[in-house]
């Protein structure tokens, strides 16, 4: 039998999610089809709303609907201290930990030349500027333990030598080849306290 065109549609744009197989876009495809307008109207509107309402800090590169994230504007937070990380969502997840109080910088992206991900593709500019305000003493590289991170670990600590700071990375409790939205807090919070300098 053939498919619809507008449930096949639907169920290629749900398969681009990360983590959707066929099955699960097929599923949840054909239970859209049982919910009502406004129901379908909603998450529509969720869906829009997500590239309207959200941007990035310009500070730190952190998600955020407000002009500067709720991090940078935390009055409480370390200011000498700035992890740098991949994603937004590795933030997220390193805040669960309650382990840091310091500033973050979200590179939002990795090193990796078979994708097109080079040094001028991720958000270090930033980063640069906010070193030279002298106010850092130090920068903890907390990329993903994967070749890319690894990489993109290593270009920073080359770059940030120039700066008088303690560069540190975090410690091998994570996995490699994980992803820090993966990992527990327990892991993470054992992974900060055991950073190295580099």
């Amino acid at each position: 039998m053939e498919k619809l065109k507008a449930l096949e549609n639907l169920e290629e744009n749900l398969y681009k999610l990360p983590g959707v197989g066929r099955k699960s876009a097929e599923r949840m495809a054909y239970a859209m089809l049982d919910f009502d307008d406004e129901k379908l109207e909603e998450i529509a509107t969720a869906i829009k709303d997500i590239k309207k309402e959200i941007r990035f800090c310009p500070k730190c590169g952190m998600i955020t609907d407000k002009d500067t994230c709720y991090i940078c504007d935390d009055d409480s937070r370390d200011k000498s201290t700035i992890m740098v990380v991949s994603y937004p969502k590795d933030v997220i997840s390193l805040e669960k930990s309650n382990a840091y109080n310091g500033l973050y910088h979200v590179l939002n992206g990795e090193l990796c030349l078979t994708k097109g991900i080079n040094v001028d593709s991720l958000n270090i500019s930033p980063l640069l500027d906010r070193l030279e305000s002298g106010n850092i003493n130090e920068v903890i590289l907390a990329t993903n333990p994967t070749v890319d991170g690894e990489t993109t670990s290593a270009y920073l600590a080359k770059l940030l030598e120039k700066y008088s700071i303690t560069i540190s990375r975090l410690a091998y409790g994570l996995q490699m080849g994980g992803n820090l939205d993966y990992v527990d807090p327990l892991t993470l919070s054992k992974s900060l306290q055991g950073r190295h300098k580099i």
